[in-house]
């Protein structure tokens, strides 16, 4: 029998009883932007506080450069050096020294056209350029031969003076400047009549300049002289049928009296920026050896003879020793501008340095050389033109001389 499941009746008051009445409240906290403006008004006061550090310390930078120089040009203005002087060397001034330089030099050539051929060199003229205008006003002369050969006689010891193109030229400078020349001592002799330092007063009766003798033994000098300079570098240089000759043993004598010679110049320099002069290519590595011994000297070097092309001069064994030396001058000279473009091509081949062709400068080692043209040998005139010449010696101090005024560039920019 089924039971039927009768639900109780549930009354209307308790129904309404149990119904839950809930109330969901959002609430929105802004409090954050707050947070967020304040950190980043923080952050921009830091970056401009930091930017003004910055900009406060280049400009404390500048003005102590900008009060260095000029505190220096004061000073120097009072010594009466002038305010070129002090500022030129600074590190930050070098790219307007550079341009400088540069300028310089169009200046003085434009300045040389405009005086024409009729320009007068004298010996007078010259040391005042020396006193003037370089640093230092020592002139050494370095060369193979000598001015005066000290020779025994049947008569006692007689002086002779060599038949050279060289001495001819160059003599009447170191006369005009009472400089030292430094030269091999050939003569039978010349040890009799030097003193305790090898030197002796010429010429004979004047005794205007020391002459500072160097020795060797004839196996240095079959090396040396007869043996790398006149087989290997003369042949080399004016490509000659004749095949240069290289040996180890002649490079090795080249080298031993180079260096004797370097020592003797650094003997004899009275300071440390002598003016130089270095004569042929029996001292290709004499401009480098004093250069380390004297960085501050003038060192002009004239090469007598032509020079090859770069695959020519490629033939020496010791080709980068050789340019190396050479690039120790201050100036480097050539007869001829042919013979200059053939030295920049020889360098721009076996060299790493920095080449200057429009102004014919060369960049080595933190050095500068400058390659130019000072032709000595000209187109023989008329007879009546040569009546009108100045006489030798005057005609050798300018020629010389030129040398001198193109250094003057090089001294005014340091």
């Amino acid at each position: 029998m089924a039971e039927k499941l009768v639900e109780p009746d549930i009354g209307q008051d308790e129904a309404a009883s149990n119904v839950v009445v809930a109330r969901l409240v959002l609430l929105h906290d802004l409090s954050f932007v707050d947070r967020r403006s304040q950190d980043t008004r923080r952050y921009l006061i830091g970056l401009i506080a930091a930017l003004g550090l910055v900009i406060a310390f280049i400009t404390v930078v500048v003005a102590q450069l900008s009060w260095r120089g000029w505190v220096n040009g004061a000073r120097a203005l009072m010594r009466g050096e002038g305010l070129l002087s002090p500022l030129l060397p600074s590190p930050e001034l070098a790219p307007f020294a550079s341009d400088l330089r540069a300028r310089l030099r169009d200046l003085e050539d434009e300045y040389k056209r405009s005086q024409g051929p009729n320009t007068e060199w004298t010996a007078q003229r010259l040391r005042a350029l020396l006193r003037t205008q370089l640093s230092g006003d020592q002139v050494i002369v370095v060369s193979n031969r000598e001015p005066y050969i000290h020779e025994h006689g049947p008569d006692g010891v007689i002086v002779k003076r060599p038949a050279s193109g060289l001495v001819t030229a160059v003599e009447p400078v170191m006369r005009a400047c009472s400089g030292t020349w430094i030269a091999h001592g050939s003569g039978n002799a010349d040890r009799d009549v030097v003193d305790s330092h090898d030197r002796v007063l010429v010429p004979p009766g004047h005794d205007e300049y020391r002459l500072r003798r160097i020795w060797m033994t004839p196996e240095e000098e079959q090396g040396y002289y007869y043996g790398f300079a006149n087989e290997g570098m003369w042949p080399l240089c004016h490509v000659a049928h004749v095949r240069p000759v290289f040996r180890e043993s002649d490079w090795e004598a080249y080298k031993l009296i180079n260096q004797r010679f370097a020592d003797a110049v650094v003997a004899e320099a009275r300071s440390e920026d002598p003016v130089v002069l270095v004569q042929d290519y029996h001292f290709a590595l004499l401009p480098a050896m004093i250069r380390k011994k004297l960085p501050q000297a003038t060192i002009l070097t004239f090469w007598h003879i032509p020079w090859p092309n770069p695959e020519s001069f490629g033939i020496c064994p010791w080709r980068r020793e050789i340019l190396e030396g050479m690039l120790g001058s201050t100036i480097l000279g050539f007869h001829t501008r042919f013979h200059c473009k053939n030295f920049i091509e020889t360098v721009d081949r076996y060299l790493e340095a920095r080449i200057e062709h429009e102004h014919s400068t060369i960049s080595f080692q933190e050095r500068e050389t400058l390659v130019e043209s000072y032709p000595i040998s000209i187109d023989w005139p008329g007879e009546a033109e040569v009546a009108t010449w100045a006489p030798v010696a005057n005609a050798a101090v300018a020629f010389v001389s030129a040398w001198v005024c193109r250094l003057m560039c090089l001294a005014v920019g340091g």
